[in-house]
């Protein structure tokens, strides 16, 4: 799990690591990053992007922005998300990249 340079994470760590996972498996919250992924954008603009209500973008934001993968910021009446966390981008690449490579193996050997 860990690569062979690095120390092992404590049971407190890994917990942390978990808690991280737990927010990220949300199909609506992935959407949600994969659209900050093209930059900063308001609750309202993010709920017609995904097509959920915006009660439910802001809770699914809020979720993001509390276990650190987003940023709020406020302007005015508005309240902007962006990405605080740039390595989520690479996780959500290295997973979705993956995922397509099984699919395209299962559709090749059935081919």
């Amino acid at each position: 799990m860990h690569p062979h340079n690095q120390t092992k994470l404590s049971q407190e760590a890994l917990t942390r690591v978990a808690q991280r996972f737990r927010v990220l498996a949300d199909p609506t919250r992935l959407a949600l990053i994969q659209e900050l992924c093209d930059g900063e954008r308001t609750v309202s603009q993010l709920s017609e992007a995904v097509g959920t209500s915006q009660a439910n973008t802001s809770k699914q934001l809020a979720s993001l922005a509390t276990a650190g993968i987003l940023s709020r910021r406020k302007q005015g009446v508005y309240a902007y998300y962006s990405l605080a966390d740039p390595s989520i981008v690479e996780l959500c690449a290295l997973v979705c990249g993956s995922l397509l490579r099984h699919h395209e193996q299962i559709r090749d050997s059935i081919a």
